[in-house]
């Protein structure tokens, strides 16, 4: 198998549970869908044709009911009683995508029910993550009298404290871990508190619970929800949580909205990134287009210009604000590309470690996420980077593995923090200078431990064997439906018999485009490596390769085609 740049080599395994053959017959007749897919959705676990109806057709009506989430109604009751007694309402948000659209979401929401509220989202760089007394007394000073939290708030025991002083009423709808001890708020909405049916929901998906109950609740005529769903979608999608359930009925059908681009801000955004404004939009066009340029205003500047680009009803604005997130996306990816390597030759230097901790003084603290994120992918290790904050001491974010929760982790180390939070696989932490070493030297050691002593291998899973010859249109319209895609829905895999290199091109410095032919099914496909030219070399030409793959569309001019995502390989003489 290929060397990797930093990580070892990718174990294969296929998905172990495979249907029945009189099961797999069965329901591949009763729904008209083909027996592959059938084999593909029972290996996710569905087993019922109910089940697989439910998957393939996640319609609105399929979400659950609101006394099913722990805390949703109580929430929404002491969010109505306050502004029934005239308090002044103010929500707070976090500077990330599901922060931001789950604040855009709320000021819609109250405007369309002709209550204005107030907004505060912290500066990255001066404030940082989740409330501060600051910010709660400055609104104070202005008669806020309730106070929302979207996707932050479940870690603030002493500013919830602080509100509650001021005579605040605090509603908390959060879905970050929460730590031991839970704020003083007068009501909380998280789905990792109590009974829900999806404790995996993003903050932003909290929110749109929180408003369709309000919706019921507040005086006037109930509205429809769905205008709001391009919100949640886009939310879910950049906080890459787990898309079953709830939150894959939430996702498809907000993506339908995206496609629209009804929403000034989405439209303008959907330009500069070089999609046609009413493009259909997939999980990666989010993740790859729309996300960094809404991130790149908290990362870079502040997460206002994003909050007003999701607001304004003006186009023209909008494509003002959208060519300004361009521009600091842009810049990100300038420092993110110098930061990367110095933290990937770090993490050589620790090659033996079983979890990293990189610090460095002058590292930009709005691009210290991504550079974690990568870092932890290509060394298949928990990464925390470290920098520099305003007060001193240092500030970071750290990514994981599926085989190690960080926040579990980070809490084996609470008393060398200042402070952390987040989730299994994405977190924030504080810690002083002083505490460095000890932190790096007692966090290797609980992932150790995790490890059990062995260096972790990534996995590639494949779904199932296929030939050249069963990859058609047909296929792929059906592997659409089960998109979008992502944690706990991830793209088929698919591994092909041995199959022989007609041609390599190379495209830009690092892309390369494969010609392979399936000599037994008489197929020949292009196959597509991106940023794989140094280890695919013109030498590669000729040879024989075993490949995992996932096929797709490729739309070029007007005319569609089959291409093939490579995902790995092994080349045989």
């Amino acid at each position: 198998m290929r060397e990797l740049p930093v990580f070892p080599d990718k174990l294969w395994r296929f998905r172990s549970q495979s249907a029945p053959a009189k099961a797999e017959r069965e329901l591949a007749s009763s729904l008209d869908i083909s027996p592959l897919l059938v084999r593909l959705l029972w290996a996710r676990g569905l087993r019922t044709a109910n089940d697989i109806d439910l998957f393939l057709s996640p319609g609105l009506r399929h979400l659950a009911m609101p006394d099913q989430w722990s805390g949703l109604n109580h929430a929404a009751e002491v969010v109505a009683r306050a502004l029934s007694l005239g308090k002044k309402a103010a929500v707070w948000g976090d500077y990330d995508v599901d922060g931001i659209t789950a604040t855009a979401l709320l000021l819609h929401f109250f405007q369309k029910r002709g209550i204005l509220l107030e907004h505060h989202i912290p500066h990255r760089q001066a404030e940082g993550y989740g409330l501060n007394i600051a910010g709660i007394e400055a609104l104070a000073s202005r008669d806020v009298g309730l106070l929302i939290t979207v996707d932050c708030g479940i870690g603030n025991c002493r500013e919830v404290a602080r509100a509650r002083e001021l005579n605040m009423t605090v509603v908390i709808s959060d879905h970050h871990l929460p730590d031991r001890e839970l704020p003083p708020a007068n009501a909380i909405m998280n789905p990792k508190l109590g009974s829900c049916p999806c404790p995996h929901l993003a903050g932003v998906g909290v929110a749109f619970l929180l408003a369709a109950v309000l919706n019921r609740m507040l005086p006037g005529e109930p509205m429809d929800m769905r205008q709001f769903l391009d919100l949640v979608a886009l939310g879910t999608l950049a906080d890459v949580v787990q898309l079953t359930g709830q939150n894959r009925i939430l996702a498809k059908n907000g993506l339908a909205i995206l496609k629209d681009g009804r929403r000034p801000g989405i439209y303008a955004l959907k330009e500069v990134c070089g999609y046609k404004p009413t493009a259909v939009l997939d999980e990666e066009r989010v993740g790859f287009g729309l996300a960094p340029r809404i991130n790149a205003a908290g990362r870079l500047g502040h997460a206002e210009t994003a909050l007003q680009l999701l607001l304004t009803e003006n186009l023209d604005q909008a494509r003002e604000l959208a060519k300004e997130l361009d521009t600091y996306n842009a810049r990100r990816k300038t420092i993110g590309r110098a930061i990367l390597e110095q933290a990937q030759s770090m993490a050589r230097e620790q090659a033996d470690q079983f979890a990293l901790v990189l610090y460095a003084s002058a590292w930009h603290e709005g691009v210290i996420g991504i550079i974690a994120s990568k870092i932890a992918e290509s060394c298949y290790r928990p990464a925390i980077v470290l920098t520099d904050d305003e007060s001193g001491g240092l500030k970071g974010s750290g990514r994981s593995i599926p085989e190690f929760h960080l926040h579990e982790g980070l809490a084996a180390c609470r008393d060398l923090l200042v402070g952390f939070g987040g989730h299994s696989q994405a977190a924030g932490v504080r810690l002083s200078r002083n505490n460095l070493e000890a932190f790096q030297e007692r966090f290797d050691a609980v992932a150790g431990k995790a490890f059990q002593h062995q260096k972790p291998k990534p996995t590639l899973v494949l779904d199932a064997a296929l030939g050249f010859g069963q990859v058609d249109f047909d296929l792929l319209k059906e592997l659409e439906l089960l998109a979008p895609f992502g944690p706990d829905n991830p793209k088929p895999v698919f591994l092909s018999p041995q199959v022989v290199v007609r041609n390599r091109k190379t495209i830009g410095t690092d892309h390369v485009f494969l010609d392979l032919r399936d000599e037994h099914a008489g197929v020949t496909l292009r196959a597509k490596a991106w940023n794989q030219a140094a280890v695919l070399p013109q030498s590669i030409a000729g040879k024989n390769m075993v490949l995992a793959f996932t096929p797709k569309f490729n739309e070029y001019n007007g005319v569609a085609s089959i291409e093939l995502a490579l995902r790995d390989w092994t080349v045989h003489s």
